[in-house]
């Protein structure tokens, strides 16, 4: 093992292209390689509920491995997974694939990531700014996610055009029948109608009103992602509807299987800020049911993209 990397239980992390600094940090990361340094998995939940903070239930809930646990990655599978953050979905990942190697540009996070993974031998955790480490690729994946991830694309990716930019170098580095997953907030989710904050900006209506104000974050209506895919040469696409959201599915649509009259009732919750409470999520849920709109509405989304032939 080199000077530029070291091992945490059977995670390697490899600094090659760190730069010294974090980047990108939330705050809480000091307190999360605490916990998860100090206790096992098996007691997240009880750590969750006496923390009361929305940080530690959204890192540590075993809820966030529900986006990634239906799909079908072997065990000979090789995984890219882009913005690990502090593994909440690497442990998903590495208990159903062959191996996975993470991008992540915050060193803070990706110390969390190894602890709380150190069980699994099959995570490597490359730390760095992801055009650097994307340069150096040399293996095809696959499966590449992006889980909550593509909406920062211009944030990072310097070009006129970032989400196409950001997804053609992806691309790039798919296997054959290989697959990019991205789990994204639908700028037209209801929530965001009835009372919700924009998730990243914590303001209100702003991805109803086309981000008129940021220049570092945009979601997508499904039409939106769809063209982008396609512009890109992806055009074998499946969409699914976490309900409530990504974040912590309790429940995965997709257009075979949508929801029924009376099962999204579930909405009132906003974890980290307040929100406004504009009408009855579920009775209007109910209507757009009715109507076949919910695809449209539903609070975000997972796409599965892949060339077709």
């Amino acid at each position: 093992m080199n000077q530029n990397s070291e091992k945490i239980g059977g995670v390697t992390l490899v600094y090659d292209d760190y730069i010294g600094k974090d980047l990108y940090v939330d705050g809480s990361e000091e307190i999360l390689l605490e916990l998860v340094k100090k206790n096992p998995p098996s007691e997240y939940n009880r750590l969750i509920k006496e923390n009361g903070t929305w940080a530690v239930l959204y890192h540590l809930s075993h809820i966030r491995g529900n986006i990634v646990d239906f799909l079908p990655i072997g065990g000979q599978d090789a995984v890219l997974e882009i913005g690990a953050g502090c593994g909440a979905i690497t442990g998903t990942l590495a208990k159903k694939a062959g191996n996975v190697e993470c991008i992540e540009l915050s060193k803070a996070r990706s110390l969390v990531n190894a602890h709380r993974n150190r069980e699994y031998d099959n995570i490597t955790i490359k730390v760095g700014n992801f055009q650097d480490v994307e340069a150096k690729l040399t293996k095809k994946y696959d499966y590449i996610t992006l889980i909550g991830v593509f909406e920062y694309a211009k944030s990072y990716i310097q070009d006129e055009t970032p989400f196409d930019t950001f997804l053609s170098m992806i691309k790039k580095h798919l296997a054959p029948g290989g697959k990019i997953v991205i789990a994204i907030e639908n700028k037209f989710g209801l929530k965001y109608f009835a009372g919700c904050r924009e998730d990243h900006l914590g303001t209100y209506y702003s991805g109803l009103e086309g981000y008129p104000n940021s220049d570092s974050v945009e979601t997508f209506s499904k039409d939106e992602l769809t063209d982008i895919a396609i512009r890109n040469g992806l055009e074998d696409i499946t969409f699914y509807y976490p309900y409530p959201d990504y974040k912590l599915p309790q429940t995965i649509y997709s257009d075979d299987y949508l929801p029924d009259i009376g099962e999204l009732s579930n909405n009132y919750r906003n974890f980290d800020g307040d929100r406004m409470i504009n009408f009855n999520e579920s009775k209007v849920f109910d209507e757009i049911i009715k109507d076949g709109k919910f695809p449209f509405f539903s609070n975000s989304f997972l796409v599965l993209l892949g060339e077709k032939g």
